[in-house]
């Protein structure tokens, strides 16, 4: 039997595996959509639709993730090669090819998401270690700032061969995984004590969430067009390129910084902030679109979308432990439909030709009207949670 690995291989291979997956697989299409608008073979609308089917696959691929008869490295291995596949072959011009591929790619990308929390986390819960997985989960982050930065910086070469090398690097990323899984143990659940809370009623846990899926919807329209936004208020490539790397690199920080904020506030406080933040930042360029607004929404929404994600589920697994698988499930569900929602949104509003020049502003307008409703009812129901805690506990 193979040595398993030591602590930091396995931090490392977790990280990549989500830096392939997320970064590249699901999506290098935002960084690659203004070289594709550039070529004259997709507009804002089409990109839409492309956008909505990657989101339908990760919601295929949430659902069926823990049905398929693959232990969990098995199938982060096989969805990786995926991956790798379904980006190059983005290269062959065909809108319907370009809908099934970016389907299947939402589909694998999930099946690494899932599987990689399984594994990863389990092997570091077993050397008590369950702390580092704020630097796996800035693999996501991570991912997302260097393939926005290759694409930058090779914004002359067609987008065609760029999806092609980015299929490629999803291969090397895949090999120093490979090696890892290979001399990890079988993966058992590990279950962690968490403090004792009130309980949520039921119509409080639907609250939470509707409030993950309204996160879904109002993030996703400036993780999909941010750099579009961009090229459109910049003319210079390696300028308008470097919104969607700020995006990633402040979200890996913020995934490291996550823990020490839930270390001084409760959750829903930090939910509740994190919405609030992430609102403005989707609203901004929504009203006025330049320069600052563009890179002030990179900062907020990137610096917030994966605190939500840590804070919600720890959250909802908290409040409600017997349910919590199904819980959790619920809420992937609702942010993925969420993440449906707004590209389709704004695909159909650009369809309209009085709105076609206001129909993105629009759909960042209502998803930011959402994020800062929900910030509101967040906040309240952390201070009626903090005082119910205290009554408890006197």
């Amino acid at each position: 039997m193979p040595k398993p690995p030591a602590l930091r291989p396995v931090v490392l291979a977790g990280l990549l595996s989500l830096a392939a997956a997320m970064g590249i697989g699901r999506f290098a299409f935002t960084p690659l959509l203004p070289l594709m608008l550039r070529e004259g073979g997709l507009d804002l609308a089409l990109a839409g639709w492309l956008a909505a089917a990657n989101y339908a696959g990760y919601l295929a691929g949430a659902l069926t993730a823990a049905r398929l008869p693959l232990g969990a490295r098995s199938l982060a291995l096989l969805a990786l090669v995926a991956t790798a596949l379904l980006t190059a072959a983005m290269a062959v011009s065909s809108l319907p090819l370009w809908l099934l591929l970016r389907f299947g790619a939402g589909v694998s990308s999930a099946w690494v998401f899932v599987a990689t929390s399984v594994w990863c986390l389990g092997a570091l819960a077993r050397r008590g270690r369950g702390d580092l997985a704020g630097w796996v989960y800035a693999g996501v982050g991570i991912g997302i700032a260097l393939t926005g930065l290759y694409c930058a910086g090779a914004a002359r070469l067609a987008s065609s061969m760029l999806w092609v090398q980015l299929g490629v690097l999803v291969l090397v990323l895949t090999l120093p995984v490979a090696w890892v899984l290979a001399r990890t143990t079988t993966d058992t659940a590990a279950s962690s004590a968490v403090a004792a809370v009130p309980a949520l009623a039921q119509g409080e846990v639907r609250g939470l969430i509707a409030c993950y899926g309204l996160m879904g919807f109002g993030y996703i329209l400036p993780a999909t067009f941010l750099p579009a936004m961009a090229r459109s208020v910049v003319a210079d490539p390696r300028v308008f390129g470097l919104a969607w790397p700020v995006f990633g690199a402040t979200a890996a920080v913020s995934t490291v910084l996550a823990g020490w904020l839930l270390r001084r506030a409760t959750r829903l406080q930090v939910w509740a902030a994190s919405q609030l933040a992430m609102g403005v930042g989707v609203l901004l360029p929504g009203l006025w679109r330049n320069g600052w607004t563009i890179a002030a929404s990179a900062l907020l929404v990137g610096g917030t979308f994966m605190v939500i994600t840590l804070a919600g589920v720890q959250e909802l697994r908290a409040r409600a432990p017997a349910q919590a698988a199904r819980l959790v499930a619920r809420m992937t569900a609702a942010f993925a439909l969420g993440q449906i929602a707004g590209p389709v949104l704004s695909a159909l509003l650009l369809q309209v030709p009085a709105l076609r020049e206001r129909g993105l502003a629009l759909a960042l307008q209502s998803g930011a009207a959402g994020l800062l409703l929900s910030a509101v009812w967040l906040w309240r129901l952390a201070t009626r949670t903090d005082l119910s805690t205290e009554t408890a506990h006197a």
